[in-house]
């Protein structure tokens, strides 16, 4: 550029031209958005120097443009004092027009750089003097400048910003600084106005040298454009597979926030430290398998607040945060303009292929339209979570056999059939939890396993090993599965039920309620809950297997208040056993009369039922007081799936650990109810409890055999869920499936006295 000579009585309007790289091929580099004053100087000491500089685009013609200088104090604010015509330019040769001696004068003034100038000299612009314009004898400003030198006197007049357009907004209050020249004699008239500039503007650089003219060549005021930042787009960052090919790199992004997760972020239930921001449609490859979308980490106290709709320009390393491609060591987050369209939601379906099929979507907005079916709430009060899917779908071992190929299928049908909506959190226990609707989930707005939501809408995100959508708008929601308000009237003169009572401990610790007031609560809870059963047996399973019956009497002392004195009674057996839980049984005087001696059977009776894993079972003979009939419940608990037995592992056939244990326990049971254990002398025997098998395992199997393993035989047992019920009967879920572990099986004299 060419250096602005020191020639005495030299005064000259600077028009600089500074070489701009366009935009090409994801390059950008910052350019003004029209012709700025970018720096003057007025009288300065001794030989003036003064200049207007003028930034804008090479090869450009300013004749048109016009600057004026317009009197800032308070005698003559508003005049305009001097009238300078913008001189043309040709690349980068510097143009300049002499002015006469020392006519832009040292007192606060206002300079501005306008287009369709149609007034004169000396005319007044500010007749009330009041800083506002009265008269704009122009089309437009384009920029303007106001400085105030300290005198006395002076109205304070602002600085404007560089290249902002006031539209007319000339006298607003505020100050502009002065800058010494480094020969400051202490006068009002020593000084280089040297404020506005574009050092510190990103994309150049350059240090402003004070009381010599900008950008001269080969000076450290040289305005440099830096080099021109390059934008990654979201798909190279995304790549093709599970993990980003830039995984290290420092990227530059520009796209638009569809997703704002941000600590508190405004209208969101966000608080997953950060934002989604996707490309936009033009800016979309072709390839399916490339994500659009990312997540950008910005903290929990993130310096930069974003809104949906904005398009940010965001510079950070890309990581592999557990499998979910972030952006994150944020160096810089700007927003370059604000709401703006959406790129389109991708709409997908139920079931996919496999299930790496939404890594393609990671991070992108995405739309389910179809009715999806709630299938798992688990974790829904802890985490927010829940599981949909296309369908309801059994626990392959509730409709197949373990081990079957119909078992291996149904596990793979379930794993492509499922996709987690979650509610934007990472906290647990949120407060208040959210219903699929995108409403509070309060007792007026519930939702229950088997209702169903459409147009699912969110962010496809990955994390703790599954994929899952952060909503971004409540579903449409319709409550296809409601509770009935009572079981189905099945007929009958007594009623049998088992109930698990979930660890009903009545001393606090390690199992059970952690102190009085969460014991209430559960107390409350199950004596509601069985004061509605109204049956006139109940086998309870998990209460505290306490010294005496303290645990089982506190329960039945809790319905009698609710019921009336006298109305349950229980049997008195004391501990059961070495499990810290036990079962037990309940029994209505009125209804029933218990017959002889109760019944355990243990490792004692039969070393196949394995004590110490199975809780022991307990039988008992009742007779029907109205009408005189003999019958025997036998309460159980076998042992579960969730850990290993010794040499009973789970083989992944789909039973689970300790099918061998159970199934043992099951033939011990048949043959023992076989050798009439309470002498009741009568054949009716029903089996109740929780089994811990599905109804296509070999325990449930043994059952059915009875005592003489051969099914068909007069000893078989009938599964009364099955039987009466049918296949999709269920009383529990996990893991999204239905199917049942709580069992009541009849043996064949029983069965034909069954109503329901």
């Amino acid at each position: 550029m060419p250096k602005l000579k020191n020639t005495a009585q030299l005064h000259r309007v600077l028009v600089i031209a500074i070489v701009l790289m366009l935009a090409m091929g994801g390059m950008t580099v910052a350019q003004p958005l029209s012709p700025v004053i970018n720096e003057f100087s007025a009288s300065t000491t001794g030989t003036d120097i003064e200049y207007v500089e003028i930034f804008g685009l090479p090869n450009t013609d300013y004749t048109h443009l016009t600057i004026l200088e317009i009197e800032g104090d308070t005698t003559g604010a508003g005049v305009i004092d001097e009238i300078v015509p913008v001189g043309s330019t040709n690349s980068l040769d510097l143009w300049y027009t002499d002015l006469p001696a020392n006519s832009l004068e040292n007192g606060t003034i206002t300079l501005l750089l306008v287009e369709g100038f149609t007034g004169s000299l000396s005319q007044d612009l500010d007749i009330e003097n009041d800083g506002t314009f009265d008269i704009t004898p122009w089309t437009t400003i384009l920029d303007s400048v106001a400085v105030n030198d300290g005198g006395a006197g002076d109205i304070t007049y602002s600085e404007t910003v560089l290249f902002a357009n006031y539209d007319g907004m000339a006298f607003a209050p505020g100050g502009a600084s002065r800058i010494p020249d480094g020969t400051d004699t202490g006068g009002v008239t020593d000084w280089i106005r040297n404020d506005f500039d574009l050092f510190g503007i990103p994309g150049y650089t350059g240090t402003p040298v004070l009381g010599e003219a900008k950008n001269t060549p080969g000076s450290p005021n040289e305005l440099v454009p830096e080099p021109t930042p390059i934008i990654t787009l979201i798909h190279d960052v995304q790549g093709s597979g599970e993990a980003s090919p830039l995984v290290g790199q420092t990227v530059i992004i520009e796209a638009i926030v569809v997703g704002d997760y941000q600590d508190g972020a405004s209208g969101t239930n966000g608080d997953l430290d950060g934002f989604y921001i996707q490309e936009e449609n033009d800016n979309a490859d072709a390839d399916p398998l490339t994500s659009e979308g990312i997540f950008i980490y910005d903290g929990s106290a993130p310096a930069v607040d974003v809104n949906i709709g904005d398009l940010v320009s965001v510079e950070g390393v890309v990581s592999e945060h557990y499998g979910m491609t972030e952006i994150t060591s944020l160096t810089d987050v700007t927003v370059i303009s604000s709401d703006n369209d959406l790129p389109m939601a991708t709409s997908l379906t139920l079931p996919v292929t496999a299930v790496s099929d939404f890594e393609s979507y990671e991070g992108m907005l995405i739309t389910f339209p179809q009715e999806l079916i709630i299938a798992e709430y688990f974790n829904f009060d802890r985490y927010g979570e829940i599981v949909l899917t296309s369908e309801r779908h059994l626990t392959p071992t509730a409709e197949f056999e373990p081990g079957s190929n119909d078992v291996t299928q149904a596990v793979a049908d379930y794993l492509l059939d499922k996709i987690t909506l979650d509610d934007g959190r990472e906290s647990q226990n949120p407060d208040p939890a959210i219903h699929p609707n995108g409403e509070i989930f309060t007792l007026d707005n519930l939702f229950r396993g088997g209702d169903a939501v459409e147009n699912v809408t969110g962010i496809m995100d990955y994390d703790y090993g599954i994929y899952r959508i952060q909503p971004t708008q409540g579903a449409d929601y319709t409550a296809s599965n409601p509770r009935p308000d009572q079981p189905d009237d099945t007929g009958g003169n007594l009623k049998v039920a088992s109930f698990n009572v979930l660890n009903y401990f009545i001393t606090f610790g390690e199992r059970g309620a952690d102190n009085a007031e969460e014991f209430e609560r559960q107390r409350d809870k199950i004596v509601a809950a069985l004061a509605a059963i109204d049956a006139d047996v109940v086998g309870l399973i998990e209460i505290e297997n306490y010294p005496g019956d303290e645990p089982t009497a506190d329960l039945v002392s809790g319905l009698n208040d609710v019921l009336g004195a006298g109305t349950y009674s229980y049997i008195a057996t004391g501990a059961i056993g070495t499990d810290e839980i036990r079962v037990a049984m309940i029994y209505k005087p009125a209804s029933v009369s218990p017959l002889g001696d109760y019944a355990i059977l243990d490792s004692t009776v039969d070393p196949r039922f394995i004590d110490t894993l199975n809780r022991p079972t307990l039988a008992q003979t009742f007779m029907d007081d109205s009408t005189g009939g003999i019958f025997t419940v036998a309460i159980n608990h076998l042992k579960s799936k969730g850990s290993a037995c010794p040499d009973d592992p789970d083989i992944g056939d789909g039973a689970g650990n300790c099918n061998l244990t159970r199934t043992a326990a099951a033939q011990a049971l048949v043959d023992w109810l076989s050798s009439d254990p309470t002498g009741s002398g009568d054949s009716d025997f029903l089996i109740i409890g929780d089994l811990n098998s599905y109804d296509k395992e070999d325990p449930i199997d043994a059952i059915i055999r009875g005592a003489d393993d051969i099914l068909g035989t007069g000893d078989d047992y009938t599964d009364l869920a099955y039987e009466l019920l049918g296949e999709d009967a269920y009383s529990y879920v996990f893991d999204g499936q239905i199917g049942y572990l709580d069992y009541a099986l009849a043996s064949a004299e029983l069965f034909d006295e069954i109503t329901g």
